[in-house]
């Protein structure tokens, strides 16, 4: 694997290594995750809790998509780049809001946090290299 070759390849490659690295933890110590989130952490869990199962479901997503954004910074796919800036930002609506309505613990808005002021990152870094919108000469031919 390469090292990311532009700025706005090293903000997907250290979002890339974070939700790995964060994924990792979830898989292995689910309760750490869940403290560090602000959600109450149980010793014992009732009948019908799957808040294990969807930690570990979660983790492995983390872990997946720590991948795909290291080999796409690596590869230095700017497409790829500029498809994560809209999707994280709609993610940082969704998770602010959830703690806005009190449905999440409010130690949940960093994860939102990390995703919007990540999408914004990489827009700026996109914009400063010229590669923000698609040029013409990216467009396939039919």
């Amino acid at each position: 694997m390469r090292l990311p070759r532009s700025f706005s390849g090293w903000t997907i490659a250290v979002f890339g290594i974070l939700a790995f690295a964060l994924g990792l933890l979830g898989l292995i110590s689910p309760a750490t995750l869940l403290a560090m989130l602000g959600f109450e952490v149980l010793d014992v869990r009732p009948a019908g809790d799957y808040t294990l199962v969807y930690m570990a479901a979660s983790s492995m997503a983390a872990v997946n998509m720590g991948v795909y954004y290291m080999f796409a910074a690596s590869a230095d796919y700017t497409p790829f780049f500029r498809w994560t800036v809209p999707f994280r930002l709609v993610t940082f609506v969704v998770f602010s809001t959830l703690v806005l309505t009190g449905a999440a613990p409010g130690e949940f808005f960093g994860v939102g946090l990390w995703e919007g002021l990540g999408a914004v990152i990489t827009g700026f870094a996109l914009w400063r290299e010229g590669k923000l919108l698609p040029s013409r000469q990216d467009a396939p031919t039919t």
